[in-house]
């Protein structure tokens, strides 16, 4: 990255040929993208290989939260963020300053952030999403509906039951993830590592955890009766977003 002045259209042919884009997009839009190329290179945390931006690594802190969507502030640059239930978990208490590993998901309609607070997290993300039929929602609604060593021991078992416990897999796909995730998980390891985000989830503050858990569980696949049905009887009181859902996802096991 060089330092100077350009004029708005040299700034954005510069954005799509090291984004790789196609289509039209504007002249301002253009410049957001270069101011945040610019600081994700001067924060070292962006790498572009092969003509693609690579963006493996945020740290600041988080402004909002409403799961499964994060807006996490690095350096007064906001980044809108998808993350699984595991990295709500391990959010840490108060106004601490967090790592996340990311994945972006480049598509005609939209670029997508997702953020994980274990690297074995964002390393089974990108097996599954080679899986066919397996998009970004279904993975995330994976990895918050068990560990990565409860995905690693289901697709060991063959436990086809418990893969249809996940929102929008059905018995087809549970086979199709059991026989193609089954050597990839050797490779992939244990999750034993330590998260870069550690403590106790935020509790955000929300007027009514049990209506954000409530939109949040739907937000990441699952049925509205459904969601009626694993939060019906939960002692809720006093309980944050985020453990409201670990309670609702726990009572389908």
């Amino acid at each position: 990255m060089g330092k100077g002045q350009a004029e708005k259209e040299q700034v954005q042919h510069m954005v799509k040929v090291l984004l790789s884009l196609q289509g039209k997009f504007g002249l301002d839009e253009s410049d957001a993208l270069a101011i945040a190329l610019c600081h994700a290179h001067s924060s070292h945390h962006t790498v572009i290989h092969r003509g693609e931006m690579m963006i493996g690594l945020l740290r600041g802190r988080v402004l909002h939260k409403q799961p499964p969507f994060l807006l996490l502030d690095v350096n007064g640059v906001g980044y809108e963020l998808e993350a699984p239930m595991s990295t709500f978990y391990a959010l840490p208490l108060g106004d601490e300053e967090i790592t996340l590993y990311t994945h972006l998901t480049v598509r005609e309609d939209a670029h997508i952030l997702y953020g994980f607070s274990a690297e074995s997290d964002r390393a089974l993300f990108r097996a599954l999403l080679k899986v066919n039929g397996v998009g970004g929602k279904m993975a995330l609604g994976i990895l918050s509906g068990m560990t990565t060593d409860e995905f690693a021991m289901t697709v060991s078992a063959g436990d086809v039951a418990a893969m249809t416990k996940i929102p929008g897999v059905g018995k087809k796909t549970a086979e199709r993830l059991i026989i193609e995730m089954r050597d990839r998980m050797d490779k992939l390891g244990s999750s034993s590592s330590s998260p870069l985000v550690g403590g106790k989830a935020l509790s955000g503050g929300a007027a009514n955890p049990l209506d954000d858990a409530m939109s949040a569980l739907i937000a990441l696949g699952y049925k509205a009766a459904d969601v009626q049905r694993m939060t019906k009887g939960l002692d809720t009181e006093g309980l944050s977003t985020e453990e409201i859902i670990r309670q609702a996802l726990q009572s389908t096991r």
